[in-house]
C-alpha cells in the first residue's frame, strides 16, 4: 500500500522535508520571524556578557538623591552644569559629555549660560546632545533636529545626534548607523578620544547593520551621583575622573520630576530577565564600549540561515527516515545542542550572530512531521491489519488483537478451546470438471458466507486448506460460550448451504455439499512458524481429532460430527442424537461423537437405538433404527447399524464396542 524507504513512506517523508524547508527559509526572509530570531541575540548577549566595563567610562547620573540635595526644579541652572564641567577638568577628564539637550534659554537669564559657555570653552573636551523631535501645526507635520544652545556651540563644544532607533518590540539592539547619522553622540566622543590621546584607541566604523555588544545589564558602568560629582573634593578621592570618559545624564526611576524623567529609559536583552530598564546614557555607555574594543556583533545575511535550514532538513530527512521515536528524539536533541553551540560561538569567538531559530524550529517540526507520517502510516496499517482481519474473525477479535499487538509475535500458550474443520464433498473431482474461473467463484461464495457465520458466532477462521476451512473458538480472545457458539455456527453454515446451492444454480454451477467436523481440547494456541514468517493457529492431539471428525461424516453420512464432550460443553443451545462410539487414526481410545438434530421424535428413537444396540439386545435396536428410517427416510446412522446388525445375525462378523476408523 505504501511505498517505503525501510521506514516512512518516501513520497510524504519528502513532501514533508519540502515543506518544512521551503516553510522556514520563507521564514528566515520574514520581518516577523526576524524579530523572533531576536530572541536568540538577547540570550546570547545576556548570557556571555562580562557585566563590567573594561574601558574607562563614568556615568554621572542625574539621579532622585541629586534632585534631593540640589532642591532645585527642573531644568537645572546652567550654572550647575558649569561648575560639574570645571570640576570634570580639575580631576582630569578626557572627554565630558552631557546626553542632555541644552536647547532651550536658561530659566535663570542668560548669564547663566554664559557661566556654562566659559565653562565649555575652559575645558576644551564637552560633547553635547542633539536630537529631534516631532513636530505638528496647522500646515505641517515633520521631524526637526534640536541642537545646543549656539553659544555653546561658539564655545568649543561639538553637538552628536542621540537619536535611537530600536526594534518592532522596542528593544534596543542596534548601533547607530553612521551612513545614516554620521555626528552619532558616540562618534562624536570617540572623535575626542582619538584627538585627546592619538594611538590610545583606533576605532573602525561598525560594520553594516552593526548590533552592540551589551557590557551587561542597566548600572554595569561605575555610576556617580551628580551631586557627588559636583562636590567632588567632599564625596569623591583625588583624580576620580583622571583620563575618564564622563557622560553625564538621567538615572531616574521615581517620578521626581515628570519632565525629568520623560521617556529616557530602554528596554535592553537583559530586561526580559532583570526586568529593569536601561538609563539612555547607559546606552551610548555601551555603544562606547563595543567601539572601543570593536566588538560590534554582525548579523549574516538572511541567506545564511536559509542555507542552514535547507541542511538540517537534508540531515533530519537522512536520519529519520528509518522511524526510531526514541532515536529520532536523540537525534533532535543532538541537532538542537549543534545549532545552539553553531550560534553561541560564532556569537562569542567571531562576533557574528547568525539567527538558528528557523533552523531549530525545522529539526522540532521534521521530528513532529515524521512523527505525524508514522502515526498516520500506523492508522493506516491498522486499518488495513483490521479490514483484512475481519475478513477471518468477528470484530471483538479484531479489537483484541489490536489492542495487544505484543501478542503478534513468535510464540504459543495453551488454550481451552473448540476447533471446527469443514470441507466440501466431491469437490476435487468437480474441479477436473469446471474452469478456473467457476472454481474460484464457487470456493469464493462458500468462504464469504461460511466465514461470516463464523464471524457472528465469535469465532476466527485460521485459514483455508484448499477447499477446506480451519475455524476455532476461544482464542485469540477467550469465550466461555465457545462450544455453543461453535455448534451454532456449524448448524447455520449447514443451513445456509441450502440457500448456496440456490445460488449457484442461478448461476449455472454445480452445487455443493459440505462437512464439518468438531472438538474442544486443550491446545497450544499462538503464533507458531519461523521468525520471519509465522501463523497464528492451534497445534495438538485434540485439534487433529477434530480434523478427523470432519472425515467421519463420510461413513455415516452426515453434515456434522462433534465429540459428546463438546455437545455437553454446548448445553441445551443445539439438540444432538448420539450417533458411535469410534477410535480415530492414530487413536487408541473411543470416543463418542454425536450429530445434531432438531426432530425429537428422531433423537429419541436414535437414542433407544444405540442403547439397545450397546445392550446387545439387537432385535429392539433394529425396530427403532427402522423407527429412524421411517421418519428420516436415507438416513446414514441408521443405515450403518442395520448393516452392522445384519453382519452380526449372519455370524459373519464379530462384536464391535467401537469402530476402529483407520483410513478416517
Amino acid at each position: 500500500m505504501f511505498e517505503r524507504t525501510g521506514g516512512l513512506p518516501r513520497k510524504a517523508l519528502l513532501a514533508a522535508a519540502l515543506g518544512v524547508a521551503a516553510l522556514f527559509v520563507l521564514f528566515a526572509f520574514m520581518p516577523f520571524w526576524q524579530l523572533l530570531e531576536r530572541q536568540g541575540y538577547d540570550l546570547l548577549t545576556r548570557h556571555p556578557a562580562p557585566n563590567a566595563s573594561r574601558f574607562p567610562i563614568t556615568v554621572i547620573g542625574i539621579d532622585d538623591r541629586s534632585f534631593a540635595h540640589i532642591n532645585k526644579q527642573w531644568p537645572w541652572p546652567r550654572a550647575l552644569y558649569a561648575r560639574l564641567v570645571d570640576e570634570l577638568v580639575k580631576s582630569g577628564a578626557m572627554v565630558v559629555a552631557f546626553d542632555v539637550i541644552l536647547d532651550q534659554p536658561s530659566n535663570a537669564g542668560p548669564a547663566d549660560d554664559a557661566a556654562l559657555a566659559e565653562a565649555i570653552k575652559r575645558a576644551g573636551n564637552v560633547v553635547l546632545a542633539s536630537d529631534r523631535v516631532f513636530v505638528e501645526t496647522q500646515v505641517s507635520r515633520q521631524w526637526l533636529r534640536v541642537n545646543p544652545r549656539p553659544e555653546f556651540l561658539a564655545a568649543g563644544a561639538v553637538n552628536g545626534f542621540v537619536n535611537v532607533e530600536f526594534d518592532g518590540d522596542k528593544v534596543m539592539r542596534n548601533v547607530p548607523d553612521l551612513r545614516i547619522q554620521p555626528d552619532a553622540f558616540w562618534k562624536r566622543i570617540v572623535d575626542h578620544v582619538e584627538a585627546a590621546a592619538p594611538g590610545l584607541v583606533h576605532v573602525a566604523a561598525p560594520p553594516e547593520g552593526a548590533m552592540m555588544r551589551y557590557a551587561g545589564a542597566d548600572h554595569t558602568f561605575p555610576y556617580i551621583s551628580f551631586y557627588q560629582a559636583l562636590d567632588a573634593e567632599k564625596y569623591l578621592p583625588a583624580d576620580a575622573f583622571r583620563d575618564q570618559v564622563v557622560l553625564v545624564g538621567r538615572d531616574l526611576h521615581a517620578e521626581v520630576d515628570a519632565g525629568a524623567a520623560q521617556s529616557d529609559l530602554f528596554i535592553t536583552p537583559f530586561t526580559a530577565e532583570t526586568g529593569a530598564l536601561m538609563p539612555g546614557v547607559e546606552l551610548h555607555a555601551n555603544f562606547l564600549e563595543t567601539a572601543f574594543a570593536g566588538s560590534w556583533i554582525r548579523p549574516v545575511p538572511p541567506a545564511w540561515s536559509a542555507a542552514l535550514v535547507l541542511l538540517v532538513v537534508t540531515v533530519c530527512t537522512l536520519v529519520m527516515r528509518r522511524w526510531r521515536p526514541l532515536i529520532g528524539a536523540a537525534w533532535v536533541a543532538g541537532l538542537l545542542a549543534v545549532l545552539a553551540g553553531l550560534g553561541y560561538g560564532l556569537f562569542r569567538r567571531w562576533g557574528l550572530w547568525l539567527p538558528v531559530f528557523a533552523s531549530m524550529a525545522s529539526v522540532v517540526t521534521m521530528y513532529v512531521a515524521c512523527n505525524a507520517i508514522a502515526f498516520v502510516v500506523e492508522q493506516a496499517r491498522r486499518a488495513e491489519i483490521r479490514r483484512a482481519f475481519s475478513l477471518y474473525v468477528s470484530p471483538e477479535v479484531v479489537d483484541h488483537v489490536m489492542a495487544h499487538p505484543e501478542k503478534l509475535a513468535l510464540g504459543g500458550e495453551r488454550r481451552e478451546v473448540t476447533m471446527m474443520f469443514t470441507d466440501l464433498a466431491g469437490f476435487t473431482p468437480l474441479t477436473e470438471a469446471l474452469g478456473p474461473e467457476q472454481v474460484t467463484q464457487i470456493l469464493n461464495l462458500h468462504f464469504s458466507r461460511a466465514t461470516a457465520i463464523v464471524k457472528k458466532h465469535r469465532g476466527t477462521v485460521n485459514r483455508f486448506i484448499g477447499d477446506a476451512i480451519m475455524a476455532m473458538w476461544g482464542a485469540p480472545v477467550d469465550d466461555p460460550a465457545q462450544a455453543a457458539n461453535a455448534c451454532l455456527a456449524a448448524v447455520e453454515m449447514q443451513r445456509d448451504m441450502e440457500d448456496l446451492r440456490a445460488e449457484l444454480a442461478r448461476r449455472n454451477l454445480p452445487p455443493i455439499y459440505m462437512r464439518v467436523g468438531m472438538h474442544s481440547c486443550s491446545a497450544v494456541i499462538g503464533n507458531l512458524g519461523s521468525s520471519d514468517r509465522f501463523d497464528y493457529t492451534a497445534v495438538g492431539d485434540g485439534v487433529n481429532l477434530a480434523a478427523r471428525l470432519e472425515g467421519v461424516n463420510k461413513l455415516y453420512g452426515t453434515g456434522i460430527l462433534l465429540t459428546r464432550e463438546t455437545a455437553e460443553r454446548a448445553g441445551d443451545s443445539v439438540a444432538f442424537r448420539p450417533v458411535d462410539r469410534v477410535i480415530v487414526k492414530g487413536k487408541s481410545e473411543p470416543v463418542e461423537i454425536v450429530t445434531p438434530c432438531d426432530d425429537p421424535a428422531v433423537r429419541d428413537a436414535t437414542e433407544k437405538a444405540v442403547a439397545a444396540y450397546r445392550a446387545r439386545r439387537v432385535e429392539e435396536s433394529e425396530r427403532w433404527w427402522r423407527e429412524v428410517l421411517v421418519r428420516q427416510p436415507g438416513d446414514g446412522v441408521a443405515a450403518i447399524y442395520l448393516e452392522r446388525i445384519r453382519v452380526l445375525a449372519s455370524a459373519e462378523g464379530a462384536w464391535e464396542d467401537a469402530v476402529q476408523l483407520e483410513k478416517l
